[in-house]
């Protein structure tokens, strides 16, 4: 290679001139690979461009005949480049056709040239082109040959994810970059979002590649790397927890990253090559990604979203671009793409202009999805590497019902979305009609239909819907969504606020339930072997008693002179709930002396979520004014099935005998002694559970605002009299069934309930 230093350099240079030229897409390719020739002292230059179908197309060579442009294909993994394309690593060759996968193209005309070396044209880890170069000698290529090659990549993989390219595809052999894509993921939300891709970190924009002063570039890049360290340290060091939504352990290893030499090292290489800082980050960690996404070891995937967020953290730090989408830039019709998020960067966006949200990590339970269920926004999870697949801008639809992602969606496919968002919109309008109409079954049986919220947005759903009440209101979110720890008064005030806005309905409480899966950003993360088995909920209440006295004080003030229900999660035993009830009644107590105004009414609630109540009911329902069902956790905690585990998540059925007869000896535990139970898990707002339910014996569900509609509906069409005989029947002849899903929606399409 002629200059090892500036040979690339001046490489650069001259296509950036190539690309600034006003002509064809195809004569701007085909000078291109004529100027690397050139700069290589190589006799053949050839770009193979991935296809929407998985082949390569030869779009453009310098050395090999003309006439094979457009006409040579190859699948990836067939031959050299289609090794190079899977694999994603460049590949050196003194004697090419010697290597067991070289593939002879008879149309090329190649079979004069032995040497070969081809690199692959990578953005955000992705292959969209293979880059080769050859001679007739037999010669062993550089390294510096090699590094010179995949920078000069990186130039053409902004011109082909340009969509420039596009013009010179034949009908049906769309390149890849553009290609509609049909992702699948878990979904979180229900309903469908027509949009366009915005970045919640937006990717940043690399306007300088070529290094006028290599130096000067290596300066910057200490420069941005000693300020990152900073910050990190710094969010580490401040009251040790990192700053909101970001765990310390987390930081930790982006500081271990941050300091590690041989990435470092790596970078500083990529500058002297003839890239500017930016280029030289955004290089690197191409092809870190490219490596770490073809990994099978999960914990190895696992750092690839580290290795993202450092880099990215670098990218903003050199161009000075921010690092999050500014609220006002937000676009009409806006489909929120995001690695992963916390809830309350989710709130800084106007609601009025996000139509979905798609996450590459984040599943049904996590705080953003609860968060994105009270505001309604259609949501999926779990879409491997969508943040690199979806460009900003880009047309894309989210299914929160199916869990499916259409990026760039062909117009039938659009048109589909679109007719299914309508008849969305039509069955909400007929769920709107229902909203005064009492939710009675048939055969006269009323059902108390009650709404979860836990954020002030939620309130206005009640009205919308016409639920009876709230029956569950999280007050961990508020904690959640807050940069510290909230104030009493700050607590006082969202509690009446909530009671406030709903002053015709009561509103059920739940006290802190933090720990588990949602730890506090400020707060000191516990190493524990298993989260969900320990220091959680009620347990730290206990433990923290003035933790919990703060939060009762704040509820009996904001409830004063109506009716307040206050419930404790995560109850396991009796005495755990009389001692939750003594710091109630201590709290009473205080504010009578104080001269402080009551509630008219108290009632004091356990939620029924650990096994072990289920052989404590008569003595807990003896006591507490009335139970509360958490479905989510107990039918876990029954199956020992971690309800986030995808290998086991879907392994055992909230609709099978045990999971049935463990739900109806609460709830027949509480009309034995006179006490109201809701069920306000999950399952209450799906219309075939809610059916069963109600069939063993309940009569007060609480679910998300938009289950309401369809719960209501299926509620109005059901012979309760008929549907319990059908169930009771079913529990008993079918008590070894792994599940009687499929026998209950059969009841229900032969009876017409809706579902």
């Amino acid at each position: 290679m002629r200059g090892a230093l500036g040979g690339p350099r001046l490489l650069l240079r001259r296509l950036r001139e190539v690309m600034a030229e006003p002509i064809s897409a195809q004569a701007r390719l085909d000078k291109i690979v004529v100027q690397i020739a050139s700069n290589m002292v190589a006799e053949v230059c050839s770009l193979y461009v991935l296809r929407a179908d998985g082949a390569l197309e030869l779009y453009a060579t310098e050395g090999l005949k003309s006439e094979a442009v457009h006409l040579t294909t190859m699948r990836s993994g067939e031959g050299l480049v289609g090794l190079i394309a899977k694999s994603a690593e460049p590949l050196a060759l003194a004697d090419a056709q010697k290597h067991p996968a070289f593939s002879y193209k008879p149309e090329t005309g190649e079979e004069i040239y032995h040497s070969f070396l081809g690199v692959p044209v990578l953005r955000g880890g992705n292959t969209l082109g293979v880059l080769v170069v050859q001679n007739r000698a037999r010669r062993t290529y550089s390294e510096e040959e090699v590094e010179a090659l995949q920078t000069t990549a990186m130039l053409l993989a902004e011109m082909v994810a340009s969509g420039e390219l596009e013009a010179l595809a034949r009908p049906g052999d769309d390149i890849a970059v553009r290609r509609p894509l049909s992702l699948k993921g878990t979904a979180i939300v229900d309903g469908v979002g027509l949009g366009h891709a915005v970045l919640h970190e937006p990717r940043v924009e690399i306007k300088h590649i070529v290094a006028e002063d290599v130096q000067g570039e290596i300066e910057r890049l200490d420069g941005a790397i000693a300020a990152m360290r900073e910050s990190i340290d710094r969010l580490i060091d401040d009251g040790d927890h990192g700053g909101p939504g970001e765990h310390r352990e987390i930081l930790e290893t982006f500081r271990m990253f941050a300091h590690d030499r041989g990435w470092l090292r790596r970078l500083r290489e990529t500058v002297t090559t003839g890239l500017t800082a930016e280029a030289a980050v955004e290089r690197v960690q191409n092809d870190a990604r490219a490596r770490l996404l073809r990994q099978t070891d999960p914990y190895l995937r696992g750092r690839l979203h580290d290795l993202d967020d450092l880099a990215s953290r670098l990218l903003h730090q050199l161009t000075g671009q921010p690092l999050f989408v500014p609220r006002e830039a937000l676009p009409e019709n806006a489909i929120l793409v995001a690695r992963a998020m916390g809830p309350a960067a989710l709130l800084d966006y106007d609601r009025a202009r996000l139509r979905g949200l798609v996450l590459d990590d984040g599943g049904a339970t996590s705080h953003v999805a609860v968060v994105a269920r009270a505001l309604g926004i259609p949501t999926v999870g779990d879409v491997a590497n969508i943040t690199s697949l979806a460009e900003p801008g880009d047309a894309i639809i989210v299914d929160g019902t199916s869990g499916e992602v259409q990026v760039r969606p062909q117009s039938d496919v659009e048109g589909a979305y679109a007719e299914k968002a309508r008849l969305r919109a039509r069955r909400q309008e007929q769920y709107h009609a229902l909203r005064d109409v009492p939710a009675v079954t048939k055969d006269g049986t009323p059902i108390e239909l009650h709404m979860n919220a836990g954020l002030l947005v939620d309130v206005p759903h009640v009205a919308e819907t016409g639920a009876a009440s709230i029956g569950l209101f999280r007050t961990e979110l508020q904690f959640m969504v807050a940069p510290q720890f909230p104030r009493m008064r700050e607590q006082y005030a969202l509690y009446k606020s909530v009671m406030d806005a709903v002053p015709d309905r009561p509103v059920t409480f739940r006290t802190l339930d933090i720990g588990g899966d949602k730890i506090l950003p400020y707060m000191t993360a516990y190493e524990e072997e298993n989260p969900a088995l320990g220091w959680r909920a009620i347990r730290i209440g206990l433990d923290r008693p003035g933790l919990l006295r703060s939060q009762i004080r704040a509820l009996l003030r904001a409830g004063a002179g109506r009716e307040l229900r206050i419930m404790f999660p995560m109850v396991a035993t009796v005495e755990e709930f009389e001692r939750a009830k003594e710091i109630a009644d201590r709290e009473v107590a205080y504010l009578t002396r104080h001269d402080y105004a009551l509630p008219a009414v108290l009632r004091l609630g356990v939620m029924v979520e650990v096994p072990s109540l289920l052989w404590q009911l008569d003595e807990v329902a003896e006591k507490a004014d009335f139970l509360s069902v958490g479905s989510n956790d107990l039918i876990q905690y029954l199956f020992a099935a971690d309800r986030d585990n995808k290998r086991v998540a879907g392994r055992f059925d909230p609709l099978s005998p045990p999971a049935l007869r463990a739900l109806k000896m609460i709830v027949d535990a509480g009309a034995a002694h006179g006490k109201p139970v809701t069920l306000c898990g999950e399952i209450g707002g799906k219309p075939l559970e809610a059916m069963a339910l109600i069939a063993i014996g309940y009569r007060g569900l609480s679910m998300p605002p938009a289950s309401l509609g369809p719960v209501k509906t299926m509620v109005l069409g059901l012979d309760l009299g008929q549907t319990a005989h059908f169930v009771k029947d079913l529990m008993s002849r079918h008590a070894g069934r792994h599940s009687l899903r499929d026998e209950l929606r059969s009841f229900a399409k032969a009876h017409k309930v809706a579902l």
